[in-house]
């Protein structure tokens, strides 16, 4: 019976989402872009980054006090400049 709830619940929870089959080009996207983004795609565009910046020997954890100072960072240096690409720089602020 629970695991029927949890089913129905998770099921109608689905539906709610909006559906979404968009590709993200972050080779193209300036910093302009990224901060107008809603918050949840930026969650997603962050969470990808702290993936991609990390190194290949690196333990698979989010270092969530680490996660937040590199949004801060690329926050500030994308209000600075929004011409730049998103991952200009990215690479500036967080390469390997």
């Amino acid at each position: 019976m629970r695991l029927t709830i949890l089913t129905a619940l998770g099921c109608s929870l689905l539906t709610l989402a909006p559906a979404r089959a968009e590709k993200i080009d972050l080779s193209t996207m300036t910093c302009k872009q990224f901060l107008s983004i809603d918050k949840e795609e930026m969650g997603i565009i962050l969470t990808w980054l702290d993936a991609y910046y990390k190194g290949d020997d690196d333990p698979p954890v989010i270092d969530t006090d680490k996660f937040t100072r590199n949004a801060g960072k690329l926050g500030g240096y994308c209000a600075q400049n929004p011409t730049i690409g998103l991952i200009t720089a990215t690479d500036k602020l967080f390469s390997k």
